[in-house]
């Protein structure tokens, strides 16, 4: 199954847990806010989807699957 994550600009507090663990994936804003990399897969295996989404410090990492239903992180 593949999910796909969004961040939560209201959420986030710029920490770089995203960005360190998958820069293929995120970046920083020119406001210092997590946002995806443009052109980077928007599809990902459940595991690195929910681990890089458990590994923010702020929560602001939401899991959604195909049908677009935020998944329970824990």
């Amino acid at each position: 199954m593949t999910y796909r994550i969004e961040v939560d600009r209201d959420v986030c507090m710029s920490s770089g847990k995203c960005v360190a663990d998958a820069p293929d994936l995120f970046r920083f804003d020119d406001d210092e806010i997590a946002e995806p990399v443009p052109g980077a897969p928007e599809d990902l295996a459940e595991p690195r989807a929910l681990d890089l989404a458990r590994a923010c410090p702020s929560g602001a990492l939401r899991v959604k699957n195909a049908d677009d239903e935020e998944i329970d992180l824990f």
